[in-house]
């Protein structure tokens, strides 16, 4: 069964909170991620646990409020989403982190199985470059 146009937006709403677990929740445990780039978050990740610790906690030791990522737009084809979003928030030094992202997503059985994620890398470096983490 595909998935659907507003069935994608419902499953990313929780990103729009700062709130991760309602996503994560639909994240499967091998997932393939990649996150394009040469920066501090680039990388590929061969699990949702391995995702979260190279992405997710060192977002979360320099953005002490988190991000509030917002889906611009949504296409999809058959099992296949390309998801659009933008996130505020603001870095200890006071920086803003406003960036934007398109994420190329394969489900299964609605279950997010691989992404591709492109963003600005060098907004990304110089985050970590004001904001340095152990």
């Amino acid at each position: 069964m595909a998935i659907t146009h507003e069935r994608v937006r419902e499953i990313f709403k929780g990103l729009e909170n700062g709130e991760g677990s309602a996503f994560f929740q639909h994240v499967a445990e091998n997932v393939d991620w990649t996150v394009m780039g040469t920066h501090p978050l680039g990388g590929h990740y061969l699990s949702k646990k391995a995702f979260v610790a190279g992405t997710f906690a060192k977002l979360g030791q320099v953005l002490p409020h988190g991000a509030q990522l917002h889906t611009e737009s949504v296409i999809v084809e058959g099992d296949q989403a390309v998801i659009e979003l933008h996130s505020l928030a603001t870095a200890k030094n006071g920086m803003r982190f406003d960036n934007r992202y398109c994420w190329v997503v394969a489900f299964q059985d609605e279950l997010i199985v691989r992404v591709r994620a492109y963003l600005d890398s060098a907004l990304v470096a110089r985050l970590f470059e004001e904001n340095p983490i152990a």
